[in-house]
């Protein structure tokens, strides 16, 4: 299949670690020149020589606090700058913290509205002008809560929903412009913040964290976790030019996990 991702400009939110820097190295795989970003420079430089190494697309880094709205638009920026434009927009963010209603404050809310919702917003209006009219793709990382809420995760139940509106709604206006918005949504996906939400509902049940990684896995259809370079090869279908007409969905990349229709 021909994806038709050599030479196409990806901006990848949230990429040193986890979901996003496995989606950041299968856009390089084909050929793309990625932007990556995160609020950490140190592992950024990492990956960037990681990748590089490996592969023939192009990889610059910036490091950005994406609840920073200033920050974006430099991120967003220096990415013109390196690359010429932006084709591809993956939006994705660090997990807000766990806990139930009663923990969370005004601060915790705050917090997580800007990282986990409003990033999205800023980043699609920052890009918008180097789509329009040649068209585009973006994609909106959330979780599998947008379809069953997930205990202890009051927060991230909140706002990943909130990227499923903003999809939706977006698909519609952006259309005119030829671009697709999809939302990409992960179920228990083998990562450093799947590994510490185990942790701490290990803690919370005064067992094992093998115990709760078993108990996780007797709920999955496939018995075990998804590996994230499955799930960002789902995620580069979407980006790629073998989709062509699919926007404005919601995409579970579970396993089989969530068993609502």
């Amino acid at each position: 299949m021909e994806l038709g991702l050599k030479g196409k400009v990806a901006l990848v939110a949230a990429s040193s670690q986890g979901l996003g820097r496995a989606i950041a190295e299968e856009l390089v795989k084909e050929g793309a020149h990625v932007m990556i970003t995160s609020r950490n420079p140190d592992k950024l430089h990492k990956v960037k020589e990681e990748l590089t190494e490996k592969y023939s697309g192009l990889v610059e880094y910036k490091a950005c606090d994406l609840s920073n709205a200033d920050e974006i638009n430099q991120l967003v920026e220096e990415t013109v700058k390196r690359f010429g434009t932006i084709d591809l927009l993956v939006n994705n963010a660090g997990g807000p913290p766990s806990g139930l209603f009663e923990q969370m404050s005004d601060e915790d809310w705050q917090k997580s509205f800007e990282l986990n919702l409003l990033s999205h917003v800023r980043l699609i209006r920052s890009v918008i002008p180097y789509m329009r009219g040649k068209g585009g793709k973006i994609v909106n990382i959330a979780s599998s809560s947008v379809k069953e809420p997930i205990p202890g995760l009051i927060l991230s139940n909140t706002f990943r929903l909130g990227i499923v509106g903003l999809t939706k709604t977006l698909a519609s206006e952006l259309a005119p412009y030829k671009i697709l918005i999809n939302t990409a949504a992960p179920g228990r996906i083998a990562t450093d913040r799947v590994a510490s939400l185990d942790q701490a509902a290990a803690d919370r049940q005064g067992i094992s964290v093998s115990e709760v990684e078993e108990e996780a896995k007797r709920k999955i259809p496939s018995g075990r976790y998804g590996k994230p370079s499955e799930f960002a090869a789902y995620v580069l279908f979407l980006l790629s030019d073998a989709n062509s007409y699919m926007t404005g969905q919601t995409h579970l990349i579970d396993g089989g996990m969530v068993k609502s229709v």
